[in-house]
């Protein structure tokens, strides 16, 4: 029996572990500033940069915590900016989005999807947004599923990549995560992708993306705990 197999059987009774971690919030949405309307619900997705997905998740450092700032475009799972910062202030996460324009390739119309957190409705960001004619939509009720496919990028990343471990210093954790997404855009297909990697994909104009259902993740031996919300992952 392989290890995906292995797991599989694990999961399906129930015995996997999960993993304890130190946490801290990445996330306020309890503040004065607009708040913008959800404007994927029922969006097929169905060619790059049509919808990019932003986050910002933590990363564990013998001193505490720090920040990483990321945008990833939902067709081709390809993360197309991002910036680690010691803050989790929105100049960070604006410089996750100057890198991602940079690496725009179609000019087609996008749609910019987040929660409701300051940095994303903050007026540097929003106006960068309106700047390069992108559509704004966010979360509604704060549910991480609601922006299901950034925090499986960020699991992706901590889990198979190692970003989860507590690194030791600053220096040390920029040049994992730098190396890790290169890794990640050039390396690791998806099963949603057809098995392409995320920059295989991202050149890609007509290629379907799989979605993933609870019938479908009962195929590969998944019960227990699961909510059906696997789409375009």
């Amino acid at each position: 029996m392989g290890r995906d197999k292995l797991f599989d059987l694990l999961r399906q009774e129930c015995l996997l572990v999960g993993k304890k971690r130190r946490y801290t919030k990445t996330t306020n949405s309890n503040h004065w500033m607009r708040k913008y309307p959800d404007l994927i619900k029922g969006l097929s997705i169905t060619h790059p940069e049509q919808l990019w997905v932003a986050d910002i998740t933590y990363l564990s450092i013998e001193k505490g915590f720090i920040y990483l700032h990321l945008v990833t475009d939902a067709y081709s799972k390809q993360i197309m900016g991002y910036c680690l910062s010691d803050t989790l202030a929105a100049t960070a996460s604006i410089k996750a989005l100057q890198m991602a324009l940079g690496k725009r390739v179609y000019k087609t119309k996008i749609i910019h999807h987040s929660d409701r957190g300051l940095q994303y409705c903050s007026t540097g960001y929003v106006g960068l947004l309106e700047q390069n004619e992108i559509g704004i939509s966010m979360t509604q009720d704060g549910n991480p599923y609601d922006n299901a496919i950034a925090e499986r990028v960020n699991g992706i990343l901590k889990d198979e990549f190692l970003l989860d471990d507590v690194m030791s210093n600053f220096d040390e954790a920029k040049k994992q995560t730098d190396q890790a997404i290169l890794c990640y855009n050039n390396k690791r297909p998806h099963l949603s992708c057809q098995m392409l990697t995320p920059i295989q994909m991202h050149s890609q104009t007509k290629l379907k993306i799989r979605k993933w259902t609870k019938k479908n993740y009962k195929n590969f031996g998944g019960s227990c705990n699961f909510i059906p919300l696997l789409q375009h992952l």
